[in-house]
């Protein structure tokens, strides 16, 4: 057996998660009045998002097919 003085597991809830602050008004983001703040996220990234898969898709259409019939 091991004799150390270390625990086998480390204690799963030892310390509280950290609140997740918003981005655009500095609060909890976890509370229902940031419904708005996620629209105008969604809004900012949207452009973004759209530009990333465009380039997964372009990524996906350069790539030799395999197994093509």
């Amino acid at each position: 057996m091991n004799n150390s003085t270390e625990p086998l597991r480390p204690t799963m809830a030892s310390h509280p998660l950290p609140p997740s602050t918003c981005d655009i008004c500095g609060q909890n983001r976890a509370t229902r009045k940031h419904q708005l703040c996620s629209r105008i996220r969604q809004l900012r990234w949207a452009d973004q998002w759209a530009a990333y898969q465009a380039e997964v898709a372009a990524k996906k259409a350069q790539e030799r097919r395999r197994y093509a019939r």
